[in-house]
Protein backbone atom coordinates (compact mmCIF):
# COMPACT_ATOMS: atom_id res chain seq x y z
CA UNK A 1 0.00 0.00 0.00
CA UNK A 2 0.96 3.64 -0.51
CA UNK A 3 0.69 5.17 2.95
CA UNK A 4 0.62 8.88 3.83
CA UNK A 5 1.80 10.31 7.15
CA UNK A 6 0.17 13.40 8.70
CA UNK A 7 2.08 14.59 11.76
CA UNK A 8 3.83 17.80 12.79
CA UNK A 9 6.44 16.12 15.04
CA UNK A 10 9.65 15.05 13.21
CA UNK A 11 10.39 12.22 15.67
CA UNK A 12 6.88 10.82 15.28
CA UNK A 13 7.13 11.06 11.49
CA UNK A 14 10.38 9.09 11.57
CA UNK A 15 8.85 6.46 13.88
CA UNK A 16 5.89 6.03 11.56
CA UNK A 17 8.10 5.96 8.49
CA UNK A 18 10.24 3.17 9.94
CA UNK A 19 7.19 1.25 11.12
CA UNK A 20 5.61 1.42 7.67
CA UNK A 21 8.76 0.44 5.77
CA UNK A 22 9.84 -2.30 8.20
CA UNK A 23 7.71 -4.99 6.54
CA UNK A 24 8.95 -4.19 3.04
CA UNK A 25 5.34 -4.42 1.80
CA UNK A 26 4.42 -0.72 1.85
CA UNK A 27 5.78 2.62 0.71
CA UNK A 28 5.42 6.22 1.86
CA UNK A 29 3.17 8.22 -0.47
CA UNK A 30 3.85 11.61 1.12
CA UNK A 31 4.18 13.42 4.46
CA UNK A 32 2.03 16.36 5.56
CA UNK A 33 2.72 18.43 8.67
CA UNK A 34 -0.79 19.65 9.44
CA UNK A 35 -4.37 18.77 8.61
CA UNK A 36 -4.87 21.48 5.99
CA UNK A 37 -1.83 20.26 4.04
CA UNK A 38 -3.15 16.69 4.31
CA UNK A 39 -6.49 17.68 2.76
CA UNK A 40 -4.66 19.29 -0.16
CA UNK A 41 -2.28 16.38 -0.62
CA UNK A 42 -5.12 13.84 -0.59
CA UNK A 43 -6.95 15.79 -3.27
CA UNK A 44 -3.85 15.80 -5.48
CA UNK A 45 -2.60 12.27 -4.74
CA UNK A 46 -4.97 9.97 -2.86
CA UNK A 47 -3.05 7.28 -0.93
CA UNK A 48 -4.24 3.81 0.07
CA UNK A 49 -4.09 4.75 3.76
CA UNK A 50 -3.57 7.93 5.81
CA UNK A 51 -1.88 7.81 9.24
CA UNK A 52 -3.49 10.83 10.91
CA UNK A 53 -2.33 12.56 14.10
CA UNK A 54 -4.93 14.37 16.21
CA UNK A 55 -3.20 17.44 17.62
CA UNK A 56 -1.61 19.60 14.92
CA UNK A 57 -1.35 23.30 14.02
CA UNK A 58 -3.51 24.99 11.36
CA UNK A 59 -6.05 22.12 11.25
CA UNK A 60 -6.36 19.21 13.68
CA UNK A 61 -6.80 15.57 12.75
CA UNK A 62 -10.55 15.47 13.43
CA UNK A 63 -11.35 18.27 11.01
CA UNK A 64 -8.85 16.96 8.45
CA UNK A 65 -10.51 13.52 8.64
CA UNK A 66 -13.93 15.09 8.15
CA UNK A 67 -12.80 17.07 5.09
CA UNK A 68 -10.89 14.20 3.49
CA UNK A 69 -13.84 11.83 3.89
CA UNK A 70 -16.14 14.45 2.32
CA UNK A 71 -13.90 15.31 -0.64
CA UNK A 72 -11.58 12.39 -1.40
CA UNK A 73 -12.55 9.52 0.91
CA UNK A 74 -9.84 7.00 1.75
CA UNK A 75 -8.96 4.79 4.74
CA UNK A 76 -7.70 6.79 7.73
CA UNK A 77 -5.99 5.36 10.82
CA UNK A 78 -5.66 7.70 13.79
CA UNK A 79 -2.12 7.45 15.19
CA UNK A 80 -1.65 9.55 18.31
CA UNK A 81 0.62 9.72 21.34
CA UNK A 82 -2.01 8.33 23.73
CA UNK A 83 -5.31 6.89 22.54
CA UNK A 84 -6.59 6.66 26.11
CA UNK A 85 -5.99 10.30 27.04
CA UNK A 86 -7.40 11.48 23.69
CA UNK A 87 -10.41 9.13 23.63
CA UNK A 88 -13.14 11.81 23.13
CA UNK A 89 -11.27 13.19 20.11
CA UNK A 90 -10.56 9.67 18.86
CA UNK A 91 -14.28 8.88 18.89
CA UNK A 92 -15.01 12.21 17.19
CA UNK A 93 -12.50 11.33 14.45
CA UNK A 94 -14.03 7.87 14.08
CA UNK A 95 -17.41 9.53 13.80
CA UNK A 96 -15.98 11.59 10.95
CA UNK A 97 -14.82 8.46 9.14
CA UNK A 98 -11.54 7.21 10.65
CA UNK A 99 -11.35 3.42 10.70
CA UNK A 100 -9.44 2.83 13.92
CA UNK A 101 -6.83 4.29 16.27
CA UNK A 102 -3.49 3.21 17.70
CA UNK A 103 -0.75 4.71 19.83
CA UNK A 104 2.25 6.12 17.98
CA UNK A 105 5.24 3.74 18.08
CA UNK A 106 8.35 5.49 19.42
CA UNK A 107 12.03 5.27 18.55
CA UNK A 108 14.29 3.71 21.14
CA UNK A 109 17.90 4.52 21.91
CA UNK A 110 19.14 2.29 19.11
CA UNK A 111 16.60 3.63 16.63
CA UNK A 112 14.31 0.63 16.93
CA UNK A 113 10.58 1.22 17.06
CA UNK A 114 9.04 0.19 20.35
CA UNK A 115 6.74 1.46 23.07
CA UNK A 116 3.50 0.71 24.93
CA UNK A 117 2.02 -0.02 21.54
CA UNK A 118 4.65 -2.17 19.86
CA UNK A 119 5.60 -1.83 16.23
CA UNK A 120 3.92 -5.20 15.67
CA UNK A 121 0.60 -3.82 16.95
CA UNK A 122 0.92 -0.77 14.72
CA UNK A 123 1.75 -2.94 11.71
CA UNK A 124 -1.09 -5.35 12.45
CA UNK A 125 -3.53 -2.43 12.27
CA UNK A 126 -2.21 -1.59 8.82
CA UNK A 127 -2.49 -5.23 7.73
CA UNK A 128 -6.09 -5.44 8.95
CA UNK A 129 -7.06 -2.27 7.10
CA UNK A 130 -5.42 -3.62 3.95
CA UNK A 131 -7.54 -6.77 4.22
CA UNK A 132 -10.70 -4.76 4.80
CA UNK A 133 -10.12 -2.52 1.80
CA UNK A 134 -8.85 -5.10 -0.68
CA UNK A 135 -11.07 -8.11 -0.28
CA UNK A 136 -14.70 -8.77 0.48
CA UNK A 137 -15.41 -10.62 3.70
CA UNK A 138 -18.10 -13.24 3.53
CA UNK A 139 -20.43 -13.98 6.41
CA UNK A 140 -19.97 -17.11 8.51
CA UNK A 141 -23.63 -17.82 9.22
CA UNK A 142 -25.03 -21.31 9.08
CA UNK A 143 -26.94 -22.03 5.84
CA UNK A 144 -30.50 -20.73 5.73
CA UNK A 145 -33.34 -20.31 3.25
CA UNK A 146 -33.88 -16.65 2.24
CA UNK A 147 -37.59 -17.17 1.53
CA UNK A 148 -38.46 -18.41 5.03
CA UNK A 149 -40.16 -15.75 7.17
CA UNK A 150 -41.94 -16.13 10.50
CA UNK A 151 -42.32 -14.09 13.64
CA UNK A 152 -40.21 -15.07 16.62
CA UNK A 153 -42.16 -16.27 19.61
CA UNK A 154 -41.81 -15.19 23.22
CA UNK A 155 -42.10 -11.82 24.92
CA UNK A 156 -38.46 -10.97 25.61
CA UNK A 157 -37.17 -8.20 23.40
CA UNK A 158 -33.66 -7.44 22.20
CA UNK A 159 -32.05 -4.77 20.00
CA UNK A 160 -28.76 -5.66 18.31
CA UNK A 161 -26.63 -3.04 16.57
CA UNK A 162 -23.58 -3.41 14.33
CA UNK A 163 -21.35 -0.45 13.43
CA UNK A 164 -17.87 0.38 12.22
CA UNK A 165 -16.40 3.49 10.55
CA UNK A 166 -18.29 6.48 11.92
CA UNK A 167 -19.97 4.25 14.48
CA UNK A 168 -19.22 6.02 17.79
CA UNK A 169 -21.04 9.19 16.77
CA UNK A 170 -23.89 7.22 15.21
CA UNK A 171 -24.27 5.13 18.36
CA UNK A 172 -24.26 8.25 20.53
CA UNK A 173 -26.99 9.72 18.32
CA UNK A 174 -29.17 6.66 18.98
CA UNK A 175 -28.64 5.98 22.68
CA UNK A 176 -28.89 9.68 23.62
CA UNK A 177 -32.47 9.71 22.26
CA UNK A 178 -33.68 6.61 24.11
CA UNK A 179 -35.55 7.01 27.42
CA UNK A 180 -34.29 5.57 30.70
CA UNK A 181 -37.21 3.11 30.70
CA UNK A 182 -36.65 1.84 27.15
CA UNK A 183 -38.13 -1.67 27.35
CA UNK A 184 -35.51 -3.70 25.45
CA UNK A 185 -31.88 -4.57 26.20
CA UNK A 186 -29.36 -3.40 23.61
CA UNK A 187 -26.20 -5.20 22.51
CA UNK A 188 -23.67 -3.43 20.28
CA UNK A 189 -20.92 -4.76 18.03
CA UNK A 190 -18.61 -1.85 17.19
CA UNK A 191 -15.41 -2.45 15.23
CA UNK A 192 -12.98 -1.00 17.74
CA UNK A 193 -9.84 -2.41 19.27
CA UNK A 194 -10.14 -3.94 22.74
CA UNK A 195 -7.42 -1.50 23.83
CA UNK A 196 -9.92 1.34 24.11
CA UNK A 197 -13.38 -0.19 23.89
CA UNK A 198 -13.63 0.47 27.64
CA UNK A 199 -13.20 4.18 26.95
CA UNK A 200 -15.89 3.93 24.28
CA UNK A 201 -18.36 2.39 26.74
CA UNK A 202 -17.64 5.09 29.35
CA UNK A 203 -17.99 7.81 26.72
CA UNK A 204 -21.33 6.44 25.49
CA UNK A 205 -22.52 6.01 29.07
CA UNK A 206 -22.32 9.79 29.46
CA UNK A 207 -24.54 10.29 26.40
CA UNK A 208 -27.59 8.36 27.62
CA UNK A 209 -29.80 7.68 30.66
CA UNK A 210 -29.28 3.98 29.99
CA UNK A 211 -26.35 2.14 31.58
CA UNK A 212 -23.61 1.36 29.06
CA UNK A 213 -20.91 -1.19 29.88
CA UNK A 214 -18.83 -3.95 28.32
CA UNK A 215 -20.45 -7.34 27.81
CA UNK A 216 -19.02 -10.02 30.09
CA UNK A 217 -18.86 -13.75 29.54
CA UNK A 218 -22.13 -15.23 30.82
CA UNK A 219 -24.08 -11.94 30.84
CA UNK A 220 -27.79 -12.02 30.08
CA UNK A 221 -29.12 -8.92 28.27
CA UNK A 222 -31.11 -6.78 30.71
CA UNK A 223 -33.61 -3.97 30.23
CA UNK A 224 -31.95 -0.65 30.96
CA UNK A 225 -28.51 -1.86 29.91
CA UNK A 226 -26.50 -1.31 26.73
CA UNK A 227 -23.80 -3.98 26.38
CA UNK A 228 -20.84 -3.54 24.04
CA UNK A 229 -18.62 -6.36 22.73
CA UNK A 230 -15.46 -5.88 24.77
CA UNK A 231 -12.71 -8.05 23.29
CA UNK A 232 -11.12 -8.81 19.92
CA UNK A 233 -12.93 -12.17 19.96
CA UNK A 234 -16.47 -12.51 18.62
CA UNK A 235 -19.45 -11.94 20.88
CA UNK A 236 -22.17 -14.61 20.51
CA UNK A 237 -25.61 -15.36 21.88
CA UNK A 238 -25.70 -18.81 23.45
CA UNK A 239 -28.75 -21.15 23.39
CA UNK A 240 -29.38 -20.38 27.09
CA UNK A 241 -29.74 -16.66 26.19
CA UNK A 242 -26.40 -15.75 27.76
CA UNK A 243 -23.57 -13.94 26.00
CA UNK A 244 -20.16 -15.43 25.39
CA UNK A 245 -16.94 -14.90 23.48
CA UNK A 246 -15.29 -17.13 20.92
CA UNK A 247 -12.16 -16.80 18.76
CA UNK A 248 -13.91 -18.67 15.94
CA UNK A 249 -13.98 -18.11 13.05
CA UNK A 250 -10.32 -17.15 13.26
CA UNK A 251 -10.10 -15.99 9.64
CA UNK A 252 -12.85 -13.38 10.06
CA UNK A 253 -11.17 -10.01 9.43
CA UNK A 254 -13.74 -8.09 11.46
CA UNK A 255 -13.12 -8.75 15.15
CA UNK A 256 -15.60 -8.65 16.76
CA UNK A 257 -17.92 -9.44 13.86
CA UNK A 258 -21.49 -8.20 13.55
CA UNK A 259 -22.27 -11.11 11.21
CA UNK A 260 -21.15 -13.67 13.78
CA UNK A 261 -23.24 -12.06 16.51
CA UNK A 262 -26.33 -11.41 14.38
CA UNK A 263 -26.33 -15.00 13.16
CA UNK A 264 -26.06 -16.35 16.71
CA UNK A 265 -28.99 -14.16 17.77
CA UNK A 266 -31.09 -15.38 14.85
CA UNK A 267 -30.30 -18.97 15.79
CA UNK A 268 -30.58 -18.79 19.58
CA UNK A 269 -32.67 -15.85 20.80
CA UNK A 270 -36.13 -17.08 21.78
CA UNK A 271 -37.80 -13.70 22.01
CA UNK A 272 -38.32 -10.83 19.57
CA UNK A 273 -35.17 -9.24 18.17
CA UNK A 274 -34.62 -6.09 16.16
CA UNK A 275 -31.42 -5.62 14.11
CA UNK A 276 -29.71 -2.36 13.14
CA UNK A 277 -26.72 -1.95 10.83
CA UNK A 278 -24.94 1.39 10.87
CA UNK A 279 -22.16 3.17 9.00
CA UNK A 280 -18.98 1.24 8.20
CA UNK A 281 -16.55 0.06 5.57
CA UNK A 282 -16.95 -3.40 4.10
CA UNK A 283 -19.83 -5.88 4.34
CA UNK A 284 -19.84 -7.12 7.92
CA UNK A 285 -23.34 -7.53 9.33
CA UNK A 286 -25.21 -7.64 6.02
CA UNK A 287 -25.67 -11.42 5.87
CA UNK A 288 -26.45 -11.55 9.58
CA UNK A 289 -29.07 -8.83 9.20
CA UNK A 290 -30.64 -10.81 6.38
CA UNK A 291 -30.82 -13.87 8.58
CA UNK A 292 -32.48 -11.83 11.32
CA UNK A 293 -35.04 -10.53 8.83
CA UNK A 294 -35.75 -14.03 7.58
CA UNK A 295 -36.43 -15.14 11.15
CA UNK A 296 -39.07 -12.44 11.56
CA UNK A 297 -37.03 -9.59 13.02
CA UNK A 298 -37.57 -5.96 12.09
CA UNK A 299 -34.32 -4.75 10.53
CA UNK A 300 -32.93 -1.27 9.89
CA UNK A 301 -29.99 -0.04 7.80
CA UNK A 302 -28.62 3.49 8.01
CA UNK A 303 -29.11 5.51 4.84
CA UNK A 304 -26.30 6.71 2.60
CA UNK A 305 -26.73 10.42 3.29
CA UNK A 306 -26.09 10.07 7.03
CA UNK A 307 -23.30 7.46 6.84
CA UNK A 308 -19.63 8.35 7.27
CA UNK A 309 -18.96 5.34 5.01
CA UNK A 310 -21.83 3.69 3.14
CA UNK A 311 -20.37 0.19 3.04
CA UNK A 312 -22.00 -2.17 5.54
CA UNK A 313 -25.52 -0.68 5.22
CA UNK A 314 -25.25 -0.68 1.42
CA UNK A 315 -24.35 -4.37 1.47
CA UNK A 316 -27.45 -5.01 3.59
CA UNK A 317 -29.67 -2.96 1.27
CA UNK A 318 -28.29 -4.82 -1.76
CA UNK A 319 -29.25 -8.12 -0.08
CA UNK A 320 -32.74 -6.80 0.77
CA UNK A 321 -31.83 -7.43 4.41
CA UNK A 322 -33.31 -4.15 5.70
CA UNK A 323 -37.01 -3.63 6.28
CA UNK A 324 -36.31 0.10 6.71
CA UNK A 325 -33.50 2.37 5.49
CA UNK A 326 -33.34 5.40 7.76
CA UNK A 327 -31.32 8.51 8.48
CA UNK A 328 -29.39 8.15 11.72
CA UNK A 329 -31.58 10.88 13.24
CA UNK A 330 -34.65 8.64 12.82
CA UNK A 331 -33.28 5.33 14.13
CA UNK A 332 -33.98 5.91 17.83
CA UNK A 333 -37.58 6.90 17.08
CA UNK A 334 -37.97 3.70 15.05
CA UNK A 335 -36.65 1.62 17.96
CA UNK A 336 -39.11 3.29 20.33
CA UNK A 337 -41.99 2.81 17.88
CA UNK A 338 -41.33 -0.91 17.47
CA UNK A 339 -41.24 -1.61 21.21
CA UNK A 340 -43.63 0.97 22.69
CA UNK A 341 -45.64 -1.07 25.19
CA UNK A 342 -43.30 -3.65 26.64
CA UNK A 343 -42.71 -1.76 29.90
CA UNK A 344 -46.45 -1.25 30.46
CA UNK A 345 -47.09 -4.90 29.59
CA UNK A 346 -44.61 -6.03 32.24
CA UNK A 347 -46.25 -3.77 34.83
CA UNK A 348 -49.73 -5.11 34.05
CA UNK A 349 -48.46 -8.65 34.25
CA UNK A 350 -46.80 -8.04 37.60
CA UNK A 351 -49.87 -6.34 39.07
CA UNK A 352 -52.10 -9.26 38.09
CA UNK A 353 -50.04 -11.78 40.04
Amino acid sequence: MRIAIVNDMPLAVESLRRGVLATGAHQIAWVAHDGAEAVQRCAADKPDLVLMDLMMPVMDGVEATRRIMAATPCPILIVTGSVDSQSPRVFEAMGAGALDAVNTPVLGIQGAVHGCDTCETFQSKIMTIEKLTRRAVTARCAPFEPQVTHVMGGEERLVVIGSSTGGPQALANIVSRLPADYPAPIVIIQHVDAQFVGELSRWLDKQTPLHVRLAREGDHPEVGAVLIAGTNDHLVMNPNQSLGYTPLPRDQVYRPSADVFFCSVAENWRGIAMGVLLTGMGRDGAQGLLKLRNKGSHTIAQDQASCAVYGMPKAAVDLNAAVEVLSIDLVAAALIKRFPEAADTRKRGASSL
